[in-house]
């Protein structure tokens, strides 16, 4: 019974957690701003082949992420609104109701965090190494 629980959440809770996420991919894609200029440094300060292979390998995986952050922010705030929907038209009911937990974007969001971490690490290394 006790999973049972984990599987449903209040609409406070699922809205609390939407904006944390907002705050936090709209950090990463201004994160990702300053990576892009310091890739931009390492192009102006080196032109061999080496570093010309690296520098795209990094710009496509920004962009990869910056697709990912859309993707995300996209799902939140389709969920969001479902729930603001649900709310403005159940409004004495809204409080009580359990929602299905949004465990898949949970999961897809924890997944983005490893791999963009991963990225930045291998980021700051090749950046170490050709600045």
């Amino acid at each position: 019974m006790a999973n049972h629980a984990k599987n449903f959440a209040y609409i406070t809770d699922l809205h609390y957690e939407h904006r944390l996420w907002l705050n936090e991919l709209k950090f990463y894609k201004e994160e990702l701003g300053i990576l892009q200029e310091r890739l931009g440094e390492i192009v102006s300060k080196n032109t061999n082949n080496e570093v010309e292979a690296g520098v795209e390998s990094f710009q496509n995986r920004f962009d990869l992420q910056r697709e990912h952050i859309s993707e995300l922010k996209h799902r939140i705030k389709k969920h969001e609104s479902y729930i603001a929907d649900y709310a403005k038209d159940h409004p004495i009911a809204v409080d009580h109701v359990h929602f299905t937990d949004h465990t898949d974007i949970r999961e897809n969001f924890e997944r983005f965090r490893e791999l963009y971490q991963e990225m930045k690490t291998d980021f700051n290394r090749f950046a170490v190494k050709w600045l």
